[in-house]
């Protein structure tokens, strides 16, 4: 029986770049650019491919941006050049204000066309260039907010190379992949500069890397020990094990707990917030949400170097991991980690059953988002409502299975989850690795931060965890 490494006709994964056809300035290349289906926007309309993109996409209201109320009603709409506008009616009696979902406010265009023109235009193309590319999209005779408005028929008109330079320095402070532009375009031609594999693992999953950007990262001198993550990076399109990944288990599946001694999880304000609060608002469909941020993410962040990495960790690894590392993985107690003898795995409690099970052959996953900064690979997943997760097993999973592809140390990996309002970041080596202390009452340890802040550790495996 042939895997899907071993014959072309099992169409498991198909590779292309980002941009497809290459525009040079003809009118007949700018035909032939296929630029619906790996660029930050989505056409809700149809499923053909072909198809030109829409405009004026935007978000449900959560709430009144000015009294933070959740009672409101829709109010009309409003019709602007480009788009059909929801308006919405606070019904707080205190308020009573209208208001729309965006944020953005006085724009001549949408916000989703803002935001496509800026990424091809950090891909490497010339204002003129991601002017006509716009035009081509987005030419389209209606476009609407949602399937109950009804659409009006104006005839698009792309922005100026004017009006998309004022665009970039708007929001230059935002999208800090600009800084790295003048340098990125003289390693590659826009239509090489992000890879783009399709995976079909069940479901299909795109992997996108960014070569320049990585080489870029490396440069930087505390960056300089993770150079394997670019091999590896290099090597997913090529020599990923697919048929790994319709065989094995999810660690997104894996119920069982990491003990939470020693550990804490800390909560911050990052980038990431900020610019999944931005791209979100183009948003209409939740389950749009994870690939409108990676597109938006890849081109325009100064970090993200990766999404939705493919990642699987064996058996032996574990075994290798428990026995030599000495790391607490598997349900057993710590006691059993004889690294004289090569002791058997313990069990794993899986999705859809109660009782734990004997540790599974493989385990498989991506990685949503993958960011070199600060002299670590940063492990990051988009969480709705991150402020009530808690996926540390599976980001520990994700930090393991990566550190035993990529040779780097498991130290050098921070692991986080986020959205447009939050942001948890927590080391996966206190996860795994417990310091071994001979005391019947062990020592307190205390954590002091840069802002004042100080937190006890707890020594003891907790229900909770312990987030400051």
């Amino acid at each position: 029986m042939s895997t899907p490494l071993e014959t072309k006709k099992n169409k498991t994964f198909y590779k292309k770049p980002l941009i497809g056809k290459f525009l040079t300035g003809s009118s007949e290349n700018i035909e032939n650019l296929d630029i619906d289906t790996d660029l930050p926007t989505i056409d809700w309309s149809t499923s053909d491919k072909n198809s030109k993109q829409s405009i004026g996409e935007s978000k449900i209201a959560e709430c009144c941006p000015y009294c933070k109320s959740k009672n409101f009603v829709k109010r009309g709409t409003r019709q602007n050049q480009y788009q059909v506008v929801q308006l919405y009616l606070c019904k707080n009696e205190e308020c009573a204000r209208t208001f729309t979902a965006q944020d953005v406010k006085g724009k001549h265009f949408p916000l989703n066309v803002v935001i496509e023109a800026m990424s091809y235009y950090n891909l490497g193309f010339s204002l003129e260039e991601t002017c006509r590319i716009i035009e081509k999209k987005f030419n389209l005779p209606s476009a609407d907010v949602d399937r109950s408005i009804e659409p009006f028929s104006r005839d698009f008109i792309a922005p100026t190379p004017a009006t998309l330079s004022s665009w970039i320095n708007e929001y230059s402070e935002l999208c800090r992949y600009q800084r790295l532009r003048p340098y990125a375009i003289k390693m590659c031609k826009p239509k090489d500069t992000i890879e783009v594999v399709s995976m079909a693992h069940r479901q299909l999953y795109r992997f996108r890397y960014h070569r320049p950007k990585t080489t870029l990262m490396l440069t930087e001198f505390r960056n300089r020990n993770l150079g394997r993550l670019k091999e590896y990076l290099n090597a997913v399109s090529s020599e990923t094990p697919h048929q790994y990944f319709q065989d094995g288990e999810r660690m997104s599946d894996v119920r069982s707990k990491f003990s939470t001694a020693d550990m804490i999880v800390r909560s911050k304000t990052n980038y990431a917030n900020r610019l999944a609060a931005f791209v979100l608002q183009t948003v209409s469909e939740n389950k749009a949400r994870h690939e409108a941020l990676q597109r938006f993410f890849i081109a325009n962040d100064s970090c993200t170097v990766a999404t939705e990495v493919p990642v699987y960790i064996r058996k032996e690894d574990v075994e290798y991991m428990e026995n030599v590392l000495k790391f607490k993985v598997s349900n057993r107690p710590a006691a059993d980690i004889d690294s004289s003898k090569a002791s058997p795995l313990g069990t794993i409690i899986l999705k859809g059953s109660k009782n734990p099970v004997p540790f599974p052959r493989l385990l498989t996953g991506h990685i949503d988002l993958i960011q070199i900064r600060n002299g670590q690979v940063h492990i990051m997943d988009y969480k709705p409502n991150a402020a009530k997760e808690t996926p540390i097993e599976q980001l520990t999973w994700y930090a393991l299975a990566l550190s035993r592809l990529t040779g780097l140390r498991l130290f050098e990996f921070t692991c986080a989850w986020f959205d447009e309002k939050d942001y948890f970041q927590f080391y996966p080596l206190h996860v795994v690795k417990k310091i071994q202390t001979k005391a019947i009452k062990p020592r307190k340890r205390v954590i002091h931060f840069k802002d004042g802040t100080n937190v006890e550790v707890p020594r003891e495996n907790n229900s909770k965890v312990i987030i400051v």
